[in-house]
């Protein structure tokens, strides 16, 4: 939740946002960036994943109460960032609602700050296991893969091929020691040829680069956790994270 206070802050630094990290996966320029977004500077497109849109309601519909603010508050860091790099393109990589329900019951308020934000350019949502059946009523198109600018675009990583995927669905997260004691964040992960996103929705947990989902994903030797931090991504290479 504490990404929502970033925006104000951050300025332009060789026409970089402050606090991002740029890398290169499977030759392509990316930016991650402390907001939880991937912006790929030659083809003006920004990625983000998993935002478990309407999570608290599905919780709901289920019998378990959780503060129905989720969505409001994942969206206002979602409009954060797209006003920071105004993409010509913005894929979001599956599980961009937490149900098969969530788009077709998502409040009118809501569904305009989506289509005021996909104004203007070209939305693409991915179709994710949480929602396989794409959106209802929401400007964009879905698709279960998309094969755009030498990178392929999926929800799940795939165990055949890396080379130059972008995927979501694990949420990858890092644990690093600071001042004596252990932090763990969101990560992006990658080793220069597939890079893992973390998840965007501010309900969604995440899974330890070393949890065994994790294994035979990445080149252990060249991996590293881009952590987003308050105001900057901190990168850390596997072999110091914590285990």
């Amino acid at each position: 939740m504490h990404r929502l206070g970033l925006a104000a802050r951050t300025v332009l630094t060789n026409g970089l946002a402050a606090g991002t990290e740029e890398i290169l996966v499977h030759g392509v320029a990316a930016v991650c960036d402390p907001l939880g977004g991937l912006y790929l500077p030659e083809t003006g497109m920004l990625v983000v994943s998993d935002l478990h849109l309407e999570k608290g309601a599905a919780f709901a519909r289920r019998g378990m109460m959780l503060p129905p603010y989720d969505t409001i508050a994942t969206l206002n860091i979602l409009a954060a960032v797209i006003a920071r790099y105004d993409p010509k393109v913005v894929v979001s990589l599956g599980d961009n609602f937490h149900d098969r329900r969530g788009s077709e019951h998502l409040p009118t308020d809501l569904r305009k700050m989506i289509t005021d934000m996909a104004r203007g350019r070209d939305w693409i949502w991915i179709n994710g296991n949480h929602d396989p059946d794409g959106t209802t009523d929401l400007p964009g198109l879905s698709s279960d893969e998309l094969v755009y600018g030498g990178l392929v675009f999926r929800h799940e990583p795939s165990l055949i091929s890396a080379k130059g995927e972008i995927a979501g669905h694990l949420h990858p997260a890092a644990t690093v020691r600071r001042r004596e004691k252990s932090v763990r964040r969101p990560c992006f992960a990658s080793d220069g040829h597939r890079l893992l996103m973390p998840a965007f929705g501010v309900l969604a947990g995440g899974l330890d680069l070393r949890h065994k989902a994790m294994q035979g994903l990445f080149r252990k030797e060249t991996l590293v956790a881009h952590l987003l931090g308050r105001d900057r991504i901190y990168s850390v290479r596997y072999g110091s994270l914590m285990g």
